[in-house]
């Protein structure tokens, strides 16, 4: 399917210009998410973003260029009047989102969005990002999920079961996650490039929910993934401004929360808040993520390696720096501060489910303690554990907007490195529970129980840096082995081999577990690191 653009963001005709759809229409309701006009809509927003979008991606690529060469991230010197200006807030939250002390996350499975929308959370971040494999009938499947929740219609019969899911009164507020501003979308071209994948997943569901969103008295809420700096939470400010001005809609009807999963960010808190105060309502410690930039961003550095990433918790002080000065941050500017992920899976043994319940609630305390208003959960089982937890801290309030952490929380603190085991069974952990992931993501499930964690792509990008900025600066085990490219690949031989017989030979049937293992081996092991490990798996993808 060719499009020609009927016309170019300032009204001119512009017929050279083409959107062209290669992705297969499956059903009708893919024929609606795909309809002209949404794609017409699609074509405007790509015309008029993503040549900047490039720009901002070459300047992440000459930051880190400083950092490999010895610079460290820091406060912007050409910014302090924003951060020193102490008038300015965010525009005030909206009604439906100023209780989000439980919120769960998960993928676009049709199953997972009734489920997480009836869990008792207070809100549902449906992930199009790390908790999806960006397939094309994934993709556009979740946009179809996300239409029908919306509409209040969606439902599903499981085929094997028999069993019925269909959406209860008061479901959670629904808040969309696009895809990050580095992933693009090969089914959809403009003039022959793959466009963005952010501004497709942006795209389609304010065009195909806005309507139906409006009508129950709330805005078009978004979760932005992986920003690095200020330009970049700008960009998406103009695109908001832009929808809005284009719909004819009010200001504020697009409210976003950004996720602070990477250590740039940190640094550039306040000036995000500053570039979408028109916008934004919070701020979210998307920690497991944060730890993978902390050892992406400080690659090259030799006295910032980290040890077993199984070892770094939140207790770690740069960890709960991070916390406790995005808590200050966001409650000096009147947004919201959002606790992180607990991964943890309900287990049937009671031993181990008691192990949950204290790792659970040790997390949640502390996060509350510290001021969050909120906090992540994977499984609907934990909602009702985290929502006691915060209970006791907010009591009759909806947030914890009045609470400030004590303390400064520099550069200092934010940029040190800490201890911790650095072992072969750590290795080995990560080499396992990579390859499930990864295997999984490959055909096309990006949202995984692991051995008692649901784990999303987060965690294979933690693991395979964990090993590369471990072989890359040759260190030594705490055994006293040099951890060489071929001890890893002995330990990656022998974990494949572990879980080909934990499957079992009668489960292998299309699996890809061996194509997964070489991804993997060439990622922890090139002299360059891959900025995200999505880019070349997507290639992979069927």
């Amino acid at each position: 399917m060719v499009m020609e653009r009927l016309n170019t963001p300032s009204g001119r005709p512009s017929p050279s210009v083409k959107l062209e759809l290669k992705g297969p229409i499956f059903s009708q309701d893919a024929n609606a998410i795909l309809s002209e006009n949404a794609l017409a809509f699609l074509e405007v927003l790509v015309a008029q973003f993503a040549p900047s979008l490039e720009k901002l991606m070459s300047a992440r690529a000459e930051k880190q260029q400083k950092y490999d060469r010895g610079d460290l991230p820091g406060f912007r010197a050409d910014t302090l009047s924003i951060r020193k200006d102490l008038s300015w807030k965010v525009a005030p939250v909206p009604a439906p989102l100023t209780d989000r002390r439980v919120e769960i996350t998960g993928p676009v499975d049709r199953k997972m969005v009734i489920n997480a929308l009836n869990s008792g959370a207070n809100v549902f971040m449906c992930c199009f990002e790390d908790a999806t494999s960006p397939t094309w009938e994934n993709m556009v499947r979740g946009q179809i999920n996300m239409r029908d929740a919306n509409n209040g219609t969606i439902e599903f019969t499981d085929p094997k079961s028999g069993k019925h899911y269909a959406l209860a009164e008061n479901p959670a507020v629904l808040i969309a996650r696009p895809r990050g501003l580095h992933l693009r979308e090969n089914h959809i071209t403009f003039n022959g490039k793959p466009v963005p994948g952010c501004l497709m997943d942006f795209a389609l569901y304010f065009f195909h929910n806005h309507a139906s969103r409006a009508a129950k008295g709330q805005g078009v809420y978004y979760y932005l993934p992986k920003l690095e700096s200020m330009e970049e939470a700008q960009w998406w400010e103009e695109v908001f401004t832009f929808t809005e001005n284009h719909f004819g809609v009010e200001t504020g009807t697009v409210r976003a929360t950004v996720l602070i999963e990477t250590l740039p960010a940190v640094f550039q808190m306040e000036e995000i808040l500053y570039a979408l105060r028109h916008h934004i309502v919070g701020m979210n410690c998307g920690r497991w993520d944060y730890i993978f930039s902390y050892i992406k961003t400080l690659r090259n550095h030799k006295d910032r390696i980290l040890p077993d990433r199984h070892a770094v918790g939140m207790d770690k002080p740069f960890l709960d720096a991070y916390s406790k000065r995005l808590i200050q941050t966001c409650h000096r500017r009147g947004a919201f501060a959002m606790g992180g992920m607990s991964a943890f899976i309900p287990a049937k043994d009671p031993e181990q489910m008691a192990f949950v319940t204290q790792k659970v609630t040790e997390d949640k305390h502390r996060e509350a303690q510290n001021g969050h208003d909120g906090t992540w959960v994977a499984h609907p089982y934990l909602v009702e554990l985290a929502r006691g937890i915060f209970d006791q801290y907010l009591k009759a309030k909806p947030n914890q907007l009045d609470v400030m952490p004590e303390g400064e929380f520099g550069a200092d603190v934010l940029l040190a490195a800490c201890d911790g085991p650095k072992d072969g069974a750590g290795v080995r952990k990560n080499i396992r529970i990579a390859l499930y992931y990864m295997e999984s993501w490959l055909r096309g499930a990006g949202c995984v129980p692991i051995y008692g964690l649901m784990e999303d792509a987060a965690t294979a990008e933690i693991s395979r840096a964990n090993i590369w900025q471990w072989l890359h600066h040759e260190v030594s085990l705490d055994d006293g082995t040099p951890f060489t490219p071929a001890v890893f690949r002995q330990f990656l031989k022998e974990e494949l081999d572990h879980i080909l017989k934990e499957i079992g030979q009668e489960a292998l049937a299309g699996r890809q577990f061996e194509k997964a293992a070489e991804v993997f081996d060439k990622l922890s092991t090139d002299e360059d690191f891959a900025d995200f490990l999505t880019l070349p798996c997507y290639e992979l993808l069927d």
